[in-house]
């Protein structure tokens, strides 16, 4: 079944209260769902398998319900809705557009899904989507929390003061925010995804005085204004400058929507601000570092860049095609993915690349590192942003030759050998210092990278002390450009630690 036309959503706010209580009274949360489903069953339910979840919703009384109803579409008798949704009655459910009739029962017209962040269940509403049913995704959809907003999610820094959230959508990064920050200004650019924002902040009990609501394009709303957070889940698709849906398509050519973003939002960062950005730059064969270079600032942040992943351009339209619920292989798919893969094609996009860009303002000269970073990673990503950039500023302020450093307890040292040809014993390849937890970087070493490393500590000699003790000792010296750039390499990335 095809779903009809959106249900007017402005209202939606109005019944949060009562549809708390129903949610509350059934556990109808995190913890209820996946108690009430079973690993198993939650697991079919994050890859849009209905008849697992029907299945174990199966004699789960009004909580099987509410699963049925709200996260895989059924169509539910109307008096057992009535009965999961008391004290909210059915006529304002429908009234508000929450739920529509469907023969002789009832479904939802929106999607309201738990989502525990770290602290707790949160509740959020969005447009329905293709996964468990069939839908028609409208040019202004809102999306619900998917796997860019989850990512976006461990990837920020703990916000506090107060936070500018650009394109809120469903409002999942504002309500999170809220956890810890003052004061959130949500943005998006139609007034459905406002709707939808509103209703989430009324549902989870955030009083009106904590957030601001404003409808515009891009920064527009929020002109002159400066935040202690900014974060972004702009509509980042990589295509042609047109839009078909306004969660995805930003009417910008090819990254134009990610530079736009990345090369404005420090002017909206107040002293000491952070912006943790999502972001998508296309591949032509240079180095993409260069190309996302030149949207940050010449002059007053820190800056690091993490690509985590690049696609191929014909997986990844197929993919965007198939989350707006086009069928690349026929009819209007095949020749939106024809007239889409021609333009990157003239382009020369190879590829497109997926990732992460964080910005501290610090009034100094802009310090960049842009770096790929697509093997496994120990999440939340965030913390370990925000001891990046600590990190960084510490290397602007300070003296390499005069530091105290020491390795960091997660360091282990990695020694790869072969055997030798004539069998006269081991012989080592490669030796790296590897961080074991949070972005897992490592370094090749040699034997004199390791000495050093190995004599550091905060109460011992400073690296330049250590450095000529080792000369002496060995009678090789290393230049001190270059042991300056070896050390700060370590300490750019967690390896090795100042104190404090």
């Amino acid at each position: 079944m095809t779903e009809p036309a959106a249900t007017d959503v402005a209202h939606l706010h109005t019944v949060a209260d009562d549809l708390r209580a129903a949610f509350v009274a059934h556990r109808y949360d995190a913890d209820g769902v996946l108690d009430l489903l079973g690993e198993d069953a939650h697991a079919a339910l994050g890859r849009g398998e209905p008849v697992p979840v029907r299945r174990a919703c199966a004699g789960g009384g009004e909580l099987g319900t509410l699963t049925r109803l709200l996260l895989i579409g059924d169509t539910c008798d109307r008096s057992e809705v009535a009965a999961a949704l008391g004290p909210l009655d059915l006529d304002t459910a429908e009234a508000v557009g929450l739920l529509r009739p469907d023969g002789d029962g009832v479904r939802a017209a929106v999607d309201v899904r738990p989502l525990d962040t770290g602290r707790g269940t949160r509740w959020l509403f969005s447009d329905l989507d293709g996964a468990t049913r069939e839908t028609t995704i409208a040019p202004d959809h809102v999306l619900g929390v998917g796997q860019a907003s989850l990512s976006l999610l461990r990837a920020s820094v703990t916000a506090s003061g107060s936070v500018l959230d650009l394109g809120t959508g469903c409002g999942v990064q504002a309500v999170h925010a809220l956890d810890t920050a003052d004061h959130v200004v949500a943005t998006d650019i139609t007034a459905r995804a406002a709707a939808m924002t509103r209703a989430g902040m009324a549902i989870n009990g955030v009083r009106a005085d904590r957030y601001d609501l404003r409808t515009g394009p891009w920064f527009a709303p929020v002109d002159g204004e400066r935040f202690d957070h900014v974060v972004a889940n702009p509509p980042f698709v990589v295509g042609t400058p047109t839009v078909t849906h306004s969660y995805r398509d930003s009417g910008l050519d090819l990254d134009g929507a990610s530079a736009l973003v990345v090369s404005t939002a420090a002017d909206h960062l107040a002293d000491g601000g952070t912006a943790c950005l999502l972001a998508s730059w296309v591949v032509t064969g240079g180095d993409w570092r260069e190309r996302v270079a030149g949207w940050i600032p010449d002059h007053g942040v820190d800056a690091w860049v993490v690509q985590r992943d690049v696609a191929d351009p014909a997986l990844y339209v197929g993919t965007w095609l198939r989350d707006a619920g086009l069928d690349p292989r026929s009819g209007d798919g095949a020749r939106r993915a024809q007239e889409w893969l021609e333009h990157l094609d003239r382009a020369g996009v190879e590829g497109v690349g997926f990732g992460f860009v964080f910005l501290r303002s610090t009034g100094e000269a802009t310090d960049l590192l842009a770096e790929e970073m697509s093997h496994a990673i120990s999440d939340p990503m965030g913390p370990e942003a925000d001891a990046y950039l600590s990190r960084a500023a510490w290397l602007r302020t300070h003296d390499i030759d005069d530091a105290r450093l020491q390795l960091a307890p997660d360091v282990a040292l990695e020694q790869i050998s072969t055997i030798g040809a004539d069998g006269a014993g081991w012989s080592e390849v490669v030796c790296r210092l590897h961080r074991t937890d949070g972005p897992r970087w490592t370094h090749e070493i040699d034997s004199w990278g390791r000495s050093l490393v190995a004599g550091l500590s905060h109460d011992g000699l400073s690296v330049a002390d250590v450095a000529d003790l080792l000369a002496a000792a060995t009678g090789e010296s290393l230049d001190p450009a270059v042991l300056r750039g070896f050390v700060n390499d370590l300490v750019r990335h967690g390896i090795l630690l100042p104190p404090g």
